[in-house]
């Protein structure tokens, strides 16, 4: 089903049919049908907002929310920024879409207990969006794998979201990172991280001499 929606999709966003309003419709079940099934395409997403700001009286705030939720999950890409510059100013502060953002804040400046912490207030914003927080929780990986070279499993299990010993450990398998007797999870050396990049300028004999010319 999800397959043949997709084809649907494909289809009503070529040329200049992906702004017909009339389209709108089918376009938030494939927004819905996204959160069920985990599934993602930002594509039909930046669709929907474009047609609410030619349609403002079609505007859903519950489906303006669920494409912000579905952007966070592709964290760190830029599709949460590109949704939200499509909704206008006045809308942002309306709920759940303020909520939302207040999220997003919390996950951009790194915030993640905050992060849980809301959501953990606030659980019926997840209604019905499937594997939403895993895909955070890859997310934070990527942080801490960008961030440190070794870190207290009991600060990473916080930071994935209170979750159990065991849980964290999966995740700590999953990403290739060692546990240490210490308590400490081996995460990686900063030096695997840099790569070096010769880089090689050619100059000919003929610009060095034009260039001595202009000089004298």
């Amino acid at each position: 089903m999800a397959e043949a929606m997709q084809a649907t999709v494909a289809s009503l966003l070529k040329g200049i049919d992906r702004y017909n309003p009339e389209n709108l419709q089918t376009l938030e079940r494939y927004v819905a049908m996204q959160a069920s099934e985990n599934t993602y395409d930002l594509e039909a997403n930046l669709a929907v907002l474009k047609l609410y700001q030619f349609n403002p009286s079609m505007y859903q705030t519950g489906v303006t929310a669920t494409v912000l939720l579905k952007a966070l999950t592709n964290l760190p890409n830029s599709d949460f920024i590109l949704c939200k510059c499509l909704i206008e100013t006045g809308r942002l502060g309306e709920e759940p879409v303020a909520k939302v953002l207040k999220l997003a804040e919390f996950l951009e400046t790194a915030h993640f207990q905050d992060f849980w912490l809301a959501l953990m207030e606030d659980p019926d914003l997840l209604i019905g969006i499937l594997g939403f927080e895993d895909s955070i929780r890859k997310f934070v990986c990527h942080v801490v794998a960008s961030t440190y070279q070794t870190i207290r499993k009991d600060k990473l299990r916080i930071l994935l979201g209170n979750i159990s010993d065991a849980q964290t450990s999966q995740w700590i398998s999953k990403y290739g990172w060692r546990e240490q007797q210490d308590g400490y999870v081996f995460v990686t050396t900063q030096d695997e991280n840099i790569k070096t990049k010769n880089i090689t300028e050619k100059i000919s004999f003929d610009s060095v001499a034009a260039i001595m010319a202009s000089g004298r």
